[in-house]
């Protein structure tokens, strides 16, 4: 499902030699919203601001 509603950007964090092979991100106050850049119609994952710390310090 796409969310036109939200902003989204591709991630500081992702790095390959492919430029459509990374990852998306789309913040509101209480949420990190992450998808995959290659079919932004697939669901996506919602996590809280404190989860998606905790993910990139260990990615």
């Amino acid at each position: 499902m796409d969310h036109p509603e939200l902003d989204w950007f591709k991630s500081s964090y992702s790095d390959s030699s492919n430029i459509n092979d990374c990852v998306e991100v789309a913040t509101t106050p209480a949420t990190v919203h992450v998808r995959d850049s290659k079919d932004t119609r697939l669901p996506h994952l919602a996590l809280t601001p404190r989860a998606w710390t905790g993910f990139i310090t260990h990615a």
